[in-house]
C-alpha cells in the first residue's frame, strides 16, 4: 500500500471522507451531457466534491479549476462499442501520473470477466508502482462479466472488494449491495477503506440519497458519484446533498 498521508488527505474531507466525482466518461461513451465540458464541470461540483478522477488528455482543461480539489488519474480504459467493453487496458502510468502533478491513480478490474486475468494483474502491478511513489491507488472491482448474473451479488461484492485490498489497492471502489446488512461483509472484509459507486444515472436523486445512506450505516468510507451529479440539473446542489451524508 502507498501510505502517503499528504497525497491521500488531498482526497479526502477534513473529516475523512472521499466524495468522488468519476469524469472519465468520454472514452467509454463519448462527450456525453455533463462532461462535454469537463471545466464547466469541475467548477460546479468543486464545492462538495473531495476529488475527481480523469484521463489524462483532460488534465490542462481541469488543473486550473482544481486547486482545493484531489485529482486522481485513471490508467484503465475501454469503450461501450468495443467487443468486449469489460476489457479494461492500462493506458497510463504511475509515473505519468506524477508528471502531470496527479495526487493518486485509479484502475478498473472487472471480476469475472474473460480477461479478468489481465486486469488482475494490471492491478497488481499497479499497485506495486504506487508502492515505489508513494501514489495512493484506488481500484474500482465490479463483478461483471458473461456469468455474473448479479452484479450487486454481496458474496461477489466482498469478493471485489478484498481482491483490490489484497492486491495492494489504498481504496476500493464497489457497487452497493441494496442494504446496509448485506453491505457490510464488503467493508468489514477489504481491511482498506471501501467507497461506493454510484452507478447509472437514476430518475430520482433521493433514491441515490438513500442507498448512500444505507452504505453509510454499513461502514463505507465515501462514494464515487459521476452521472447522478453532474446530470442533475444542479450539480453543485447534488453534490452537496451527498456531501451532507459523507461529510
Amino acid at each position: 500500500m502507498a501510505d502517503n498521508p499528504v497525497r491521500m488527505a488531498r482526497l479526502r474531507s477534513p473529516a475523512g471522507s472521499i466524495r468522488m466525482v468519476p469524469m472519465d466518461h468520454g472514452v467509454s461513451m463519448g462527450p456525453v451531457a455533463g462532461v462535454a465540458d469537463p471545466a464547466a464541470t469541475l467548477r460546479a461540483v468543486a464545492a462538495g466534491a473531495t476529488c475527481v478522477t480523469v484521463h489524462k488528455g483532460l488534465a490542462r482543461a481541469v488543473a486550473p479549476h482544481a486547486a482545493d480539489l484531489g485529482l486522481l488519474l485513471h490508467l484503465s480504459a475501454s469503450t461501450d462499442v468495443a467487443p468486449d467493453g469489460d476489457d479494461k487496458r492500462l493506458v497510463a502510468t504511475v509515473e505519468e501520473a506524477l508528471k502531470l502533478g496527479f495526487d493518486g491513480v485509479s484502475t478498473h478490474c472487472n471480476l469475472g470477466a474473460t480477461t479478468e486475468a489481465r486486469m488482475v494483474e494490471s492491478l497488481g502491478r499497479v499497485s506495486t508502482a504506487c508502492n515505489e511513489w508513494g501514489v495512493p491507488h484506488v481500484a474500482m472491482v465490479y463483478p461483471r462479466g458473461p456469468d455474473v448474473h448479479d452484479p450487486f451479488d454481496p458474496v461477489l461484492v466482498a469478493h471485489a472488494a478484498r481482491l483490490g485490498a489484497e492486491l495492494g489497492a489504498d481504496v476500493v471502489k464497489v457497487p452497493y449491495t441494496g442494504s446496509p446488512d448485506s453491505f457490510r461483509p464488503a467493508v468489514e472484509g477489504a481491511g482498506v477503506p471501501v467507497i461506493v459507486a454510484g452507478g447509472p444515472r437514476r430518475d430520482s436523486l433521493d433514491d441515490l440519497l438513500e442507498a448512500l445512506r444505507g452504505a453509510r450505516r454499513a461502514g463505507a468510507a465515501g462514494v464515487s458519484v459521476g452521472r447522478n451529479v453532474f446530470q442533475h440539473d444542479d450539480p453543485a446542489a447534488a453534490v452537496a446533498a451527498v456531501a451532507e451524508i459523507f461529510p
